[in-house]
């Protein structure tokens, strides 16, 4: 099973429409430009690009990131596919090689290994809780089953003046994102890396930037995603002022309202607390530590609680796998 070109992998991903963002080779060309390799591999029913981080001494670790891409795989084809990803990690010095199947909970079919060689993973790199919002219908319909404060919140801020436009000023969304992380504590990629994502993706089609305004000052932005029939929300910022004029509610409305043109039937809000599924409407109201606060703007959208299948890994160097882990433990990063 030789490696695939980027314009073969492109081919194979034609067939398998249900293909997650991470799989697309664009996410291949951003992560390769940032300390990673991609390698892809396919056979009839099953493919996946992996993703091996370069270490010292020649090392890696292998990361499938929401796949492998699946159609009608029979049981031959995935052991197959699987003797062949092992002996590429093998070749590339792997430490172990990490799996986060692109799947719910619910599904119990995803909830299982890979094959028999792998464990149950104590770490994620990709936030597993999120809130998925049903895009099917009109527009007029999506809007409707959002939360009445939501709804208010959006038609205030253009009481208040705010405006939202598309924007390509890259250099203005990093400050924005790096005001939003002195504030919230959370990290934040390079100016180039949101330089070379939104070209890489925006090129294709795959990416907008968004940004509410007031009186010709950003007070808000959003960087969304949209592939095949998902949109995805990845990376927003805000500003420290002016926020009594909500401006996060009608940029993050525009974002769900692009998807939609794109033809996608859900729109993914991309990380809150694990635990959201747990909780109730009141005890999330009084919680504010962590994501709590994030994830009740979320939840105003009208999103349904999801939480993404566990991670597995294939252990090659037990040894220096435990190491990773303790030094690592807890830190994610897409």
């Amino acid at each position: 099973m030789p490696e695939l070109s980027l314009a073969e992998w492109n081919t194979f991903l034609e067939n398998h429409q249900t293909a997650h963002l991470l799989q697309t080779g664009e996410w291949g060309e951003l992560k390769s430009a940032f300390g990673w390799d991609a390698v892809r591999l396919a056979g009839k029913g099953i493919g996946a690009q992996i993703l091996f981080r370069r270490l010292p001494l020649g090392l890696t670790f292998g990361y499938i990131p929401k796949g492998p891409v699946t159609k009608n795989v029979s049981p031959a084809e995935n052991k197959a596919f699987w003797k062949e990803v092992d002996s590429h990690c093998r070749a590339r010095k792997a430490i172990f090689l990490k799996v986060e199947q692109d799947g719910w909970e619910e599904d119990s079919a995803l909830d299982s290994l890979p094959m028999p060689s792998f464990v149950s993973s104590p770490q994620h790199v990709q936030p597993r809780g999120t809130l998925v919002i049903d895009l099917n219908g009109s527009e007029e319909e999506v809007f409707n089953r959002m939360k009445p404060k939501t709804r208010y919140n959006i038609r205030l801020a253009g009481r208040k003046e705010v405006t939202v436009r598309v924007s390509d000023d890259i250099g203005n969304f990093h400050s924005l994102m790096s005001v939003t992380s002195r504030r919230e504590a959370f990290h934040v990629h390079s100016l180039e890396y949101y330089r070379r994502a939104y070209n890489i993706f925006h090129s294709r089609g795959l990416c907008e930037l968004f940004v509410a305004e007031y009186q010709e000052r950003t007070l808000a932005a959003v960087m969304a995603f949209a592939y095949g029939k998902s949109g995805y929300y990845f990376y927003g910022a805000s500003a420290d002022e002016e926020r009594n004029r909500k401006p996060t509610y009608p940029l993050q409305w525009e974002a769900i309202r692009w998807a939609h043109r794109k033809g996608c039937t859900e729109y993914d809000m991309w990380g809150i607390p694990d635990e959201a599924a747990s909780v109730d409407e009141d005890e999330a109201e009084g919680r504010e530590d962590g994501l709590w606060g994030v994830y009740r703007f979320k939840r105003g959208f009208g999103g349904s609680v999801r939480r993404a299948v566990r991670a597995f890994d294939r252990i090659y160097n037990p040894l220096l796998y435990k190491l990773y882990l303790w030094r690592f433990s807890g830190s994610g990063s897409d």
